[in-house]
């Protein structure tokens, strides 16, 4: 057994989200993992949904919106520094950064990420504006 670990957020980022945000990978868990996540000033995300994992984010900075949707309900939330919410196994998601700023936050997933074929692709709120460069 261990006191636990520790570490200092990346510089640069780790990879690109399927979303096409820059991601920062933070501490992880047998029950969950973290991440850092940004998206630059005025871009928007892919819409997603995930297979079995589900997530709750916090937002350090910047400003933006989430879009989440399931079963015939959907929602836009305002994102600014402070705000958490939680995206449920399933739920259609996508956001935007809006303003001058990057929008950046953190976000736990539970269980930890399982990789690569976890988010699925799907139609959005928004048209997307990231490509290959995040």
């Amino acid at each position: 057994m261990t006191t636990g670990s520790s570490m200092t957020l990346p510089a640069d980022r780790d990879l690109l989200a399927p979303d096409g945000s820059e991601v920062r990978v933070l501490l992880s868990l047998e029950g969950g993992s973290m991440a850092h996540f940004r998206l630059a000033a005025g871009r928007v995300s892919r819409a997603v949904r995930h297979r079995s994992v589900e997530e709750i984010w916090y937002v350090l900075s910047g400003a933006g919106e989430m879009w989440r949707s399931h079963g015939g309900r959907e929602e836009v939330s305002a994102l600014s520094p402070g705000v958490c919410l939680t995206i449920p196994v399933g739920v259609r998601f996508q956001f935007r950064a809006v303003g001058s700023d990057a929008l950046a936050a953190v976000a736990i997933t539970m269980p930890p990420w399982p990789g690569d074929k976890e988010a699925e692709m799907v139609q959005g709120k928004w048209q997307p504006t990231v490509g290959d460069d995040g």
